[in-house]
């Protein structure tokens, strides 16, 4: 069974997304076959891998609600053995209806457990809430990675999402664990994000991956060509800093 990852942070704007489908990106570059799974409405690790969210008839949505099968969803990118179970516009009510059905947190668990085995990592992309949405992440996930940018209140709100993780492991997913924390758009000119790194460590502990993602003009213009910061620049500071977080991430779940 491959291992399923949700990357997860209530807070918006913490490079959430750029970190799902540049880890993505740099297990494939280990040798590894990848999902990322598209939980986000806004849509943007679709986009970001190069996939047209106006061109689709088939997404991450009808998953959910039991219209289409995964592996009739699931699109190769052009980025070797990553896949993408991709979102569209649709997802943007998912929550709403979501709450109308039964096992209504167990829609994406269900949905994967047939393609799971078919890869190594599964990514799943969260949306910036704490909704239905996330809880179906949650819940499917063997464990999260919590990206928190190295920036003023970086700590602010994690607390109610260690809340619901806890819930979740409580009600729904009792194997449910912290892979890690990972700090991003960390600026070494900054006093500020020396400060915060500090302070995430002193909460976070040994959880607190060993890499800086640095603040990158490069890794925010990757994702507008639709693809990875690898391909867009490999020799960039944000492409070794992913690549190295994508073998911490395999030291830790194997």
């Amino acid at each position: 069974m491959g291992q399923i990852i949700a990357v997860t942070n209530q807070k918006g704007g913490v490079a959430k997304t750029t970190t799902v489908i540049n880890l993505a990106d740099g297990l494939v570059r280990a040798g590894k076959r990848v999902l990322v799974v598209d939980l986000d409405p806004q849509g943007n690790a679709t986009s970001g891998l190069g996939i047209n969210r106006r061109e689709l008839d088939k997404s991450v949505y009808h998953l959910l609600f039991g219209a289409e099968n995964a592996e009739d969803i699931i699109r190769q990118t052009s980025f070797g053995e990553l896949y993408v179970l991709p979102a569209d516009i649709d997802l943007a009510g998912a929550e709403l209806e979501l709450v109308m059905l039964e096992q209504r947190e167990r829609r994406l668990l269900e949905g994967l457990q047939y393609v799971a085995p078919c890869f190594d990592y599964v990514l799943i992309d969260c949306p910036p809430s704490l909704g239905l949405l996330t809880l179906n992440a949650l819940t499917a996930a063997d464990s999260i990675i919590i990206p928190v940018q190295a920036e003023y209140y970086a700590l602010e709100g994690l607390q109610q999402l260690f809340g619901t993780f806890m819930k979740v492991r409580q009600s729904m997913n009792p194997s449910l664990a912290i892979l890690g924390v990972v700090l991003t758009m960390f600026d070494g000119r900054v006093n500020l994000s020396a400060q915060v790194v500090d302070q995430v460590k002193e909460h976070f502990g040994d959880l607190v991956f060993g890499v800086l993602i640095p603040r990158n003009v490069r890794l925010s213009e990757a994702p507008s060509h639709g693809m990875p910061i690898s391909y867009y620049d490999r020799s960039s500071k944000g492409a070794k800093a992913y690549a190295q977080l994508a073998e911490l991430v395999i030291e830790r779940t194997t």
